[in-house]
């Protein structure tokens, strides 16, 4: 691939080079491949989802908790072929789904390994940040999306994630994810079978970023349509002394603000956090394990 087009920066890099912003090569690259417990009780179940972390990004978030990976590119490069038989050694652990965390970069192996398809669901756990282009490309190969909607604010994406088109652009992604799914659809024991989960997490300071997402969500989607999960899990990471405001984590106040507004939003269906998730141990050690 020498003039990549697959996130919506269309930068035209030589992947071959590992050129372009998400620095990135051809072949896929992995940091952690293992059971999470932590997605929500929809995706994780009893026995766990069954999460691929993939290196590099298209976002520059100044806060990201997976810093290592993302901007640190840290990660061991694997064949296609390899990165199918990590599905099958997870599938054969008991993954209820396999969960392609941050994959926007690396459609292309995605694709070639979703070929013939696979026993369980197929998540697509995503910043938000995609071309719907690219995304249209992987339908009938995903069963499950679930993006960040980070921001509403154009001036705040650019200011956080590089990224000042951030908000028309993930509208529009979720928008083709949603027309993909339907309607979400839940098993007998609540796991998810098909469907968008749209997930937001909170910043310190920056609460009204939150509520005008929580009113987009509200009136785009009838009830019914898409899970919403409202995260509070936000610790500081990285070097943020240019943003005093993320250098601490919510405040009860803040919380309590977010929590009321989703209540008298109307949305139905979903998940929130309770404060208390705010904790480093939620982020996974990318140290290879299942690579």
């Amino acid at each position: 691939m020498t003039v990549c087009t697959l996130c919506p920066r269309c930068c035209g890099a030589d992947r071959e080079a590992a050129a372009g912003f998400c620095r990135s090569g051809t072949e896929p690259r992995l940091a952690r491949a293992a059971l999470h417990l932590w997605e929500e009780p929809c995706i994780s179940g009893t026995r766990g989802s069954g999460t691929i972390f993939f290196s590099g990004c298209s976002l520059r978030c100044v806060y990201c908790q997976n810093g290592k990976i993302s901007a640190g590119n840290y990660g061991k490069t694997v064949s296609v072929r390899r990165l199918r038989e990590i599905y099958s050694e997870l599938i054969d652990q008991g993954a209820h789904n396999i969960n392609l965390v941050n994959p926007t970069h690396w459609t292309e192996a995605v694709i070639a390994s979703l070929e013939g398809g696979l026993p369980v669901p197929v998540v697509y756990n995503t910043g938000g940040y995609d071309s719907v282009e690219t995304l249209r490309r992987l339908e009938d190969l995903v069963d499950i999306y679930l993006p960040d909607m980070k921001y509403a604010d154009g001036a705040l994406a650019g200011q956080l994630s590089s990224a000042p088109d951030y908000p028309e652009t993930a509208r529009a992604a979720i928008r083709e994810m949603v027309r993909q799914t339907g309607p979400y659809e839940l098993d007998d024991e609540g796991l998810l079978l098909r469907g968008t989960v749209i997930r937001h997490l909170i910043l310190p300071g920056h609460v009204e970023n939150t509520l005008r997402v929580i009113d987009w969500v509200a009136d785009c989607f009838p009830p019914g349509t898409v899970l919403f999960s409202l995260m509070s899990q936000y610790t500081p990471c990285g070097d943020l002394s240019r943003w005093p405001e993320l250098q601490r984590r919510l405040t009860q106040e803040e919380y309590d603000l977010c929590r009321e507004y989703l209540d008298a939003s109307g949305i139905e269906d979903g998940f929130f956090q309770e404060l208390s998730s705010a904790e480093e141990e939620y982020i996974p050690p990318f140290d290879l394990t299942g690579i």
